[in-house]
């Protein structure tokens, strides 16, 4: 009896597994099949006329230079700025701490590349790309071109297009970046579930805060 039972707990761990990893694999693969069309070249991007260019934050270095997944993101932005994709840059990332800003290095990289500081705005509480997506509504985004690496664009265009965007994505993968990527991907697996049932649920980001018009200058965040 207890072989037996132990025999079925089993089965029954794996039948559960099985019915996860099936959910997961589902949610996955419905998120990049809707969203792929919608992934376009900088070039496909030209007078695009998008109301801003949303360029997704990631890591920072202890030097506060950017990382390279960050630089190229902003590379990547600054091209579709220069081809007329949209008038202004959304740079939307992390700045909860004091010690700790993706913003504000975001946009002095730009200003060093010559983007004029007025069309430049900083989302200081994206600290997640459902929060980004959430907080476009504040700039009174509805057109948008999204800008991050490949994996990560389709959960970004998925949650955008819940959100009542039109949004586009263009890839910032401008080099290799290292074997910790493959588990950036692994991972991002369960990223897009966890955004899959937030988007049902669709929960405020933590700080949402007032209004803020895209036709202003971007100085006005300014910190």
């Amino acid at each position: 009896m207890r072989k037996k039972m132990i025999i079925k707990i089993i089965s029954w761990i794996i039948f559960i597994g099985l019915v996860i990893a099936l959910i997961v694999g589902a949610i996955n693969i419905y998120m990049v099949t809707t969203t792929s069309k919608r992934i376009i070249s900088v070039d496909d991007a030209k007078d695009i006329n998008a109301d801003c260019i949303i360029v997704l934050g990631a890591g920072v270095k202890p030097s506060g230079k950017p990382s390279w997944m960050l630089e190229d993101r902003i590379i990547v932005g600054e091209q579709l700025y220069n081809v007329n994709a949209a008038p202004k840059l959304l740079m939307s990332g992390d700045h909860g701490r004091e010690n700790y800003d993706e913003v504000n290095t975001m946009k002095n990289y730009a200003i060093n590349d010559g983007i004029p500081s007025e069309d430049i705005f900083m989302d200081h509480a994206g600290f997640e790309t459902y929060d980004s997506m959430y907080r476009a509504k504040i700039f009174g985004a509805k057109k948008v071109v999204i800008v991050s690496q490949k994996y990560h664009l389709y959960r970004s265009l998925y949650i955008a297009k819940k959100m009542g965007l039109d949004a586009y994505g263009v890839s910032s993968d401008l080099r290799y970046y290292s074997k910790k990527q493959y588990y950036r991907e692994a991972r991002e697996w369960l990223a897009r579930v966890k955004s899959f049932i937030k988007c049902i649920a669709k929960p405020e980001p933590k700080y949402l805060g007032d209004s803020i018009d895209l036709k202003a200058s971007g100085d006005v965040t300014n910190d």
